[in-house]
């Protein structure tokens, strides 16, 4: 697949590194530290909150194993947009691309900053007012950032993401060594009676674990992407998953379950107060608010590469100026200055967290497409030889389907409505689409 029709072309000079900080920093937000109560009070106990935990974790890790497979064959920019336009299709690929930009990559921005500025105006005592100026400018920073060589960018990512792992390391330790409670042997009447069930609790956990494959958008700018892609990409979610596991286990350890279902959102905070003492708490939201802004950053810099990809292939309007890469920098410019305004605009006006939620399901519905598509690519290409192929094949895509279908049927059962109008944001993707098809083929 062409990457630009322009002289000038990214920069493929991002390494192992920086592949894997993308993975990590782009999963690793605020969820690990605000979800513990939910998932607890889903599952109606601790040992099955760490099995939600762990078991989100195994789906996600069959669903990178199988995503790794299909992106070692087509190392391009755009990820999923490249994924589903080379199996089924140009339209299909516009689809999910269009779905990712139109709503969703711009509203998980958004939905990010807003939370992060929320912690911001707290952290430093500020009015409220404080908070839309603090997650635009929040977000305008790093975007400017991302505008310079793409090694900058992965540096910042590489940072942040070393700095969000110091506080769940602090976490996982003291609530492994100094904890003194029995994980694992609460019983639900212990907390009272459970607000959901096994199955919410494993979905909270899969949209935590989320964002791994956004590393996929950078397929053209990764050295020898059909060898590191795959390993940052099973690395990083093992990572995650360890991470996770162990910082769930380790707050359970640590404080009663029936105290984690009273604090809800405020357990992590608690934890780091009652074992580090008060400077704990300031340095614990120090750290959530580095994560939250490596995850920003990992969002900023692979979102606009599926911008910059579709109009590379002359398929959105101003594609001319949304594919122009700056010349010395080789950075998309203008595909980076629409999301961040994009997402400026859903901060300012609109509900961000509602407007990605929208989306889930039809991202998941690519995603099961995207999955499905390693068998077709075997069928289609038996003779060609895989950079990568997905271990326990035809069993680990299987699950990576069934936990996606997992997710789409919930979403199908707790918000009809969103997934009505989801599908309604990806219909409007087709007049665009022919529309531009007609333009291209009369030029």
């Amino acid at each position: 697949m062409q990457e630009t029709k322009q002289a000038t072309t990214l920069n493929r000079s991002l390494g192992f590194w920086s592949a894997l900080s993308l993975v990590v920093g782009t999963v690793i937000g605020s969820g690990i530290f605000f979800k513990q109560s939910s998932v607890l009070d889903s599952a109606g106990s601790p040992s099955a909150a760490l099995l939600a935990w762990l078991l989100g974790g195994l789906i996600t890790l069959t669903a990178g194993l199988t995503i790794a497979e299909v992106g070692a064959q087509m190392p391009h920019t755009g990820g999923l947009y490249v994924y589903m336009e080379q199996i089924y299709g140009k339209l299909w690929g516009f689809l999910s691309g269009w779905m990712q930009i139109a709503v969703y990559g711009p509203a998980i921005i958004a939905s990010i900053s807003a939370y992060l500025g929320i912690l911001l105006v707290g952290f430093f005592n500020l009015r409220a007012g404080w908070q839309a100026p603090l997650s635009i400018g929040v977000i305008v920073l790093i975007g400017i950032l991302n505008m310079f060589e793409n090694r900058w960018g992965a540096a910042f990512q590489i940072a942040t993401t070393l700095g969000k792992l110091l506080p769940i390391a602090a976490i996982i330790i003291f609530g492994l060594f100094y904890g003194n409670q029995n994980a694992l042997g609460q019983s639900l009447h212990t907390i009272t009676q459970s607000t959901g069930s096994f199955g919410v609790a494993v979905l909270a956990t899969l949209f935590a674990y989320d964002g791994w494959i956004l590393v996929a958008n950078l397929g053209g700018e990764i050295k020898n992407p059909q060898k590191l892609l795959p390993q940052a990409i099973i690395l990083g979610i093992s990572m995650v998953l360890i991470a996770y596991t162990l910082v769930s286990y380790g707050i359970l350890h640590f404080v009663p379950a029936a105290t984690i279902h009273k604090l809800g959102q405020q357990t992590t905070l608690y934890f780091a107060q009652a074992a580090f003492g008060t400077i704990g708490g300031r340095l614990l939201n120090i750290g959530i608010i580095i994560s939250m802004v490596g995850c920003l950053n990992g969002k900023i810099m692979t979102f606009p590469r599926i911008v910059y990809a579709m109009a590379a292939q002359n398929q959105l309007p101003f594609a001319k100026q949304l594919s122009y890469l700056h010349k010395k920098s080789h950075e998309p410019i203008a595909a980076t200055i629409a999301i961040l305004v994009y997402a400026s605009i859903m901060i300012l006006f609109f509900n961000p967290d509602r407007l990605s939620d929208l989306c889930i399901f039809t991202v998941y519905c690519f995603y099961v497409a995207t999955f499905v598509g390693v068998f077709i690519l075997r069928k289609r290409r038996p003779a060609s030889e895989r950079p990568f192929s997905t271990p326990g094949f035809p069993i680990t895509p299987l699950i990576a389907i069934l936990g996606a279908l997992f997710v789409i049927i919930s979403e199908i059962g707790s918000d009809l409505s969103g997934v009505l109008i989801s599908l309604v944001i990806v219909a409007v993707g087709f007049p665009i689409y022919y529309w531009k098809q007609q333009q291209n083929q009369n030029a």
